[in-house]
């Protein structure tokens, strides 16, 4: 396998996104997804993960701090950027694909998201749209560039809004072999951006505070931030935000699989 990609965005990202439409969009019968299905890692094409994304409300997410212990007490959870790039590390994948990325910011329990440290100490590429929106951008390409992560990819202006201003040090062609990812990611970490183009982005930023809002109202109920962020932002929008999720990362995949 040359890449793995995650399955948070599409088990609990994606709210007004269902299965068949999922399938419709879907252009890669060979891509493998990874999940943790009662304590097994599993890799699979969609048609493989299509049944465990229809228990989704049965489980949450594992990041790289929490696989281990799912695989050892037969937990069940869709996998984080972090996730994922432990499990290419087991499986011995030199590549991981997400769409947004963790980073720095007010989230209780992810003030320092695990994608970050496991960017820096684990020997596996990234390939990401960008960091989320409602997170602290700079403070996180900062953290990036203190612990000898390369960064390549072009000006990453946010998300799915407009929301920052970082322009990476390297090229992202400098990285466009297997060999290439492997040296980079086993020399500090390696993260590849590939944003969406500005002219798809969300242009309201009032959208983005009022999910933002929600999502810390949910979380003092005890619920997942980020999913209900996403999931408000969806609202908001009519799913258009959940369409250009998906369509990047269907081209993020594209992208590994060129590599």
């Amino acid at each position: 396998m040359k890449f793995l990609a995650e399955t948070c965005l599409l088990t609990h990202g994606l709210r007004s996104i269902d299965e068949a439409a999922l399938q419709s969009a879907w252009p890669f019968p060979e891509a493998r997804l990874a999940w943790v299905d009662r304590g097994e890692l599993k890799t699979g094409t969609l048609q493989e993960y299509l049944p465990f994304r229809l228990r989704r409300s049965e489980y949450g997410r594992l990041d790289c701090d929490t696989l281990e212990e799912a695989l050892q007490s037969g937990m069940s959870g869709a996998l984080t950027a972090s996730g994922t790039l432990a499990a290419c590390r087991l499986l011995g994948v030199p590549l991981a694909v997400t769409c947004g990325m963790g980073g720095i910011g007010d989230i209780v329990g992810e003030e320092l998201c695990p994608d970050l440290p496991a960017l820096a100490r684990i020997p596996v590429a990234l390939i990401a749209t960008a960091p989320k929106d409602m997170l602290d951008i700079p403070a996180t390409f900062r953290w990036l560039r203190e612990h000898g992560v390369h960064v390549a990819g072009p000006e990453c202006t946010g998300y799915i809004f407009e929301s920052a201003h970082y322009l990476p040090e390297e090229s992202p062609e400098a990285y466009m072999t297997e060999e290439a990812i492997r040296r980079g990611a086993e020399t500090g970490g390696l993260l590849l951006l590939n944003p969406i183009p500005a002219e798809q982005r969300i242009r309201d930023r009032g959208i983005l505070e009022s999910a933002v809002r929600y999502g810390k109202e949910k979380e003092k109920e005890g619920l997942i931030f980020h999913p209900a962020v996403n999931g408000e932002i969806d609202r908001l929008t009519d799913g258009y935000s959940s369409r250009i999720q998906l369509l990047s990362f269907i081209e993020n995949i594209r992208l590994a699989m060129a590599m």
